[in-house]
């Protein structure tokens, strides 16, 4: 009895160590990305710029371009990196993510359709993508337990791979009305830029629903990765369990893809990297997910401009090259892992 106190505080200082690495890490980041871009302002003059000192030309360009968009990728990240944990300890798969499970792509066909009928409030755009990231759940869930795939993660994967490549189809017809189409052309890259500090306002709600949601079912998710059984014995009820689950990935992801568009791979490799650090116990993971969500958000950003300036790449392409590696291995191990 004596000897489990020192693991567990050892444990809390660890993950306090890493965890403090990691956000000093992320504001190193979050300065990086203020400082450089795509265009002709360079470090020195947005230092300046940062400091009180620098020119309107770069004043206006860090403080109306580079600090919004910074914003938006800390949110995103932290949503996609979130969500991305509770779908893989609610399925109990390694290869659960928003985007190979067809989440993210129901969020972007409902966000097309209201785009096609003259939606453009940003509020109206959050409900209908989180409406429709709620169903794309549901739907690969659905599928993947009348199938029996629930238990193979690759089955699952693919389950969601076909429902993603039909929604992407039905998404690709809907460019036929001009007017939406050059809207859904812009959006459906997935990117940070344009994006305004009023974009980050509107989903703020949702995020802290999503927010209160996962403290919530933290410790009974904990309880549920042993087994319904043991859940149910410890008091836990693992149908209202998963229904609270779903509700906040649909929260988090259709928040996340109404602003910035369909980012993929950020739910795969941030709980990935999460796990690798801290351990199989979800409650740990989602702490460093929400540092290690942004991170890689807002590094891919910063690639993104700097690789073919003064031109930028999609961010959804900087992800995906990090996230097909991590895919790949996992499936190509021999043991997949537990959860």
């Amino acid at each position: 009895m004596y000897a489990a106190r020192p693991s567990g505080l050892f444990q809390a200082r660890r993950l306090s160590a890493r965890l403090a690495g990691l956000l000093a890490l992320l504001v190193l980041v979050c300065l990086a990305s203020l400082l450089w871009g795509a265009g002709d302002v360079g470090p020195a003059r947005a230092w300046a710029a940062i400091t009180g000192q620098g020119d309107a030309e770069a004043q206006f360009v860090v403080g109306s371009l580079r600090l919004p968009r910074t914003l938006v990728g800390l949110v995103v990240g932290l949503a996609l990196g979130v969500a991305g944990a509770l779908l893989q300890a609610v399925t109990r798969n390694p290869l659960a993510e928003p985007g190979l499970l067809g989440v993210s792509a129901g969020a972007a066909f409902a966000v097309a359709v209201a785009l096609v009928l003259g939606a453009t409030a940003t509020t109206m755009r959050i409900g209908v993508a989180q409406l429709g990231a709620m169903v794309g759940c549901l739907c690969v869930l659905g599928v993947a337990r009348v199938s029996g795939a629930g238990n193979d993660p690759v089955r699952l994967v693919l389950a969601g791979a076909a429902l993603t490549g039909l929604l992407l189809s039905l998404t690709s017809l809907l460019l036929f009305d001009q007017r939406a189409a050059d809207e859904i052309r812009f959006w459906i890259v997935g990117s940070l830029a344009g994006r305004r500090l009023e974009h980050l306002l509107a989903i703020l709600p949702s995020l802290l629903l999503a927010g209160a949601i996962v403290l919530a079912v933290a410790r009974p998710l904990a309880a549920l990765s042993l087994g319904e059984r043991v859940a149910s014995g410890l008091g836990h009820r693992p149908g209202l369990i998963r229904l609270l689950v779903i509700v906040a990935v649909a929260l988090l992801v259709g928040a996340a893809t109404a602003t910035a568009g369909p980012i993929a791979f950020v739910g795969l490799v941030v709980p990935f990297a999460a796990r690798a650090l801290a351990g199989p116990d979800i409650r740990r993971t989602l702490w460093l997910c929400l540092p290690l969500g942004p991170l890689m958000v807002i590094t891919a950003d910063i690639v993104s401009r700097l690789l073919v300036a003064p031109s930028e790449l999609p961010l959804g392409v900087l992800t995906a090259l990090c996230g097909a590696p991590v895919l790949v291995a996992v499936v190509r191990a021999r043991r997949m892992p537990t959860l």
